[in-house]
């Protein structure tokens, strides 16, 4: 069993982080909160449970630059004393930025970071790893603060138009590719620069660039196709699908449910369950009155639920949160919610009779693949 222990847990990376690495059998997760780095004791009953350390917790942005320069580097100093005080030595990681080789104070508080983690690891026999990474992108972001792309997600979903200051190429990792590439960092020392007596570095590439335009060009088409018309976008390219699964994190969430057009005649009715252009596999299920299905998580499938007889009630709730969201639908005016990723859901049915719900999901169901993890609402 590995302890591992994240600083800035609450934060975009760190959360991800933390929320994947708590689907690890193998792993004890030990909590941090940002109150630890005012408080020498809790910082060291930290410090002193980890095996290893993922050092996210940095300041970004500020309007005084040298605040950010000396928060960064006070929070690298007393992770340090925190360890020799414990005389403990964890593995640390941190997380360093293409900005080190920059004219800026940002990158020079990153720099310097990582010579004193260096210098640690080397007076005490330590192991230090220095995560040089580019521009992430991915679910939760911080508008105006984490990436352009949560910022162009959040104003285009909110009806918002974006500015664009400057038209250059942008390098990018989603979210989910970046937690695979720290978790295996953890573990083994492969695709690692040597770069010390004790420390080890890792040039993280970006796995795609985009110019801005594009980037605001596919999130707009998001908000046309997927939010007003109901379409599902084609999910083949990995980066669109994972530029899609942010994209809708940010959609309001009293845009559901969305009711559907029923075209009705002599013969009875009609009514379109979902349009895609992407593959797909469709389902339905019927539930007895007072009956919940579901309960479970998706990291990357996307989903719809549409209840076309009977009364429900789907509830959703982001994992680490608690606070569910209750979406109440009636088969007489039929609709549909879209499950978000990193949501666990379920659907209820609440009427006295039964409860017809059809299902869609981007990828057929695979067990050797699955990315469906059970938890409560």
């Amino acid at each position: 069993m590995k302890t591992i222990g994240i600083t800035g847990q609450n934060g975009f990376v760190g959360n991800h982080l933390f929320t994947t690495l708590s689907l690890h059998e193998n792993v004890k997760l030990i909590p941090f909160q940002r109150s630890f780095f005012e408080n020498d004791e809790d910082l060291e009953n930290f410090v002193v449970q980890c095996d290893t350390i993922v050092h996210l917790s940095a300041m970004n942005r500020h309007e005084d630059q040298q605040v950010i320069y000396d928060t960064n580097i006070a929070l690298v100093e007393k992770l340090i004393s925190a360890c020799v005080t414990k005389e403990h030595v964890p593995h640390i990681l941190f997380s360093s930025s293409t900005q080190e080789s920059k004219d800026n104070l940002y990158g020079k508080s990153k720099k310097e970071g990582k010579m004193k983690l260096m210098e640690w690891a080397k007076n005490c026999q330590g192991k230090f790893t220095s995560l040089t990474i580019p521009n992430v992108f991915g679910p939760f972001g911080k508008p105006n603060y984490n990436s352009v792309v949560a910022t162009f997600c959040y104003k285009v979903a909110h009806g918002e138009q974006p500015e664009i200051l400057n038209d250059g190429e942008v390098s990018l990792i989603y979210v989910n590719e970046l937690v695979q590439i720290i978790i295996n960092s953890i573990n083994t020392d492969k695709d690692k620069i040597k770069i010390g007596e004790h420390s080890f570095e890792m040039q993280i590439k970006p796995t795609s660039k985009k110019k801005v335009s594009e980037l605001l060009s596919l999130i707009t088409g998001f908000k046309k196709n997927y939010m007003e018309k109901g379409i599902f976008p084609s999910l083949e390219n990995e980066f669109e699908k994972a530029l899609f699964n942010t994209f809708r994190c940010y959609v309001p969430e009293d845009h559901y449910p969305v009711k559907y057009t029923k075209h009705t005649d002599p013969r009875g009715s009609f009514v379109e369950i979902a349009r895609t252009n992407t593959s797909g596999q469709f389902s339905y299920s019927t539930t007895v009155p007072g009956i919940t299905r579901g309960n479970h998580f998706h990291t990357r499938k996307a989903e719809r639920f549409a209840v076309i007889s009977g009364k429900a009630l789907i509830q959703l709730r982001r994992i680490g949160t608690d606070q569910v969201i209750d979406y109440y639908l009636d088969g007489t005016e039929p609709a549909y919610v879209d499950m978000p990723i990193w949501y666990t859901h379920n659907i209820k049915n609440i009427g006295d009779e039964e409860l017809i719900t059809l299902f869609w999901i981007n990828e057929p169901y695979d067990p050797e693949n699955a990315d469906t993890y059970f938890e409560n609402v």
